[in-house]
């Protein structure tokens, strides 16, 4: 494989990995410790956005003491940790992913979620081998994902490693797919494309700010990046 296929950057958590209700639960368990009101669906995705900070003071109407921020993220990792194995993969994401490595393409994963508690929870899903590299985040959490973007697409276009021995990857024909805005810009900052997917963090009207496509299903964000990277 040369440098002139698309390859995919999938966005984990709210994209290939199906965890609403987790992340929803989570995030009320940790309001109730901090003694805030419960918050729905619909105006989570409103409201939401990263750096997570921002989404908090959209909720406080100020931004978090770095003190508070600390309460509030330790709760929800808690919390988080306790609902998460019960979610699965997005639906039709295994067939996905199976018929884009088939077809001779790379793929990778990139999250926010922490690297050492990714590589696992992907390894127990049984499809590490369909993806060239899976990075997770390494350092504090709450932040934007675009200089780890720069970086996992740095290291992709180094040369051949991870599974498969992909080929050299050229940012300029990838495609990022994520459920968050920051996943576009962070695609924009590394000079890939990308298509969001409303199956996760954000609603659609959020979504269609960041001026690139967005879709309904994981089906379709994969038929828009062949489109725009071909």
């Amino acid at each position: 494989m040369g440098t002139h296929a698309t390859h995919i950057v999938w966005d984990w958590n709210g994209t290939l990995f199906h965890d609403t209700d987790a992340v929803m639960g989570a995030t009320n368990a940790a309001f109730a410790e901090l003694n805030l009101p419960p918050i729905t669906l619909e105006r989570y995705r409103e409201l939401y956005c990263v750096p997570v900070p921002r989404f908090y003071e959209r909720l406080l109407g100020r931004l978090p003491t770095d003190a508070e921020w600390l309460v509030m993220d330790e709760a929800f990792h808690r919390h988080y940790a306790a609902h998460r194995p019960a979610c699965r993969l997005a639906e039709g994401a295994e067939r996905l992913l199976e018929s884009w490595q088939q077809a001779g393409r790379s793929q990778s994963i990139l999250s926010l979620y922490g690297h050492d508690e990714l590589i696992p929870l992907v390894r127990g899903f049984g499809i590490e081998a369909r993806f060239v590299r899976v990075d997770g985040r390494t350092g504090p959490s709450g932040g934007s994902k675009s200089e780890h973007m720069v970086r996992h697409l740095a290291a992709l276009a180094a040369g051949p490693s991870g599974n498969g021995g992909a080929a050299r990857v050229d940012p300029g024909r990838t495609v990022v797919i994520g459920d968050a805005v920051d996943d576009a810009l962070a695609a924009r900052h590394a000079g890939a494309h990308a298509v969001l997917y409303t199956g996760g963090s954000h609603s659609r009207a959020s979504l269609a700010a960041a001026g690139v496509p967005v879709v309904d299903t994981l089906a379709e964000a994969v038929e828009v990046a062949e489109e725009i990277a071909a």
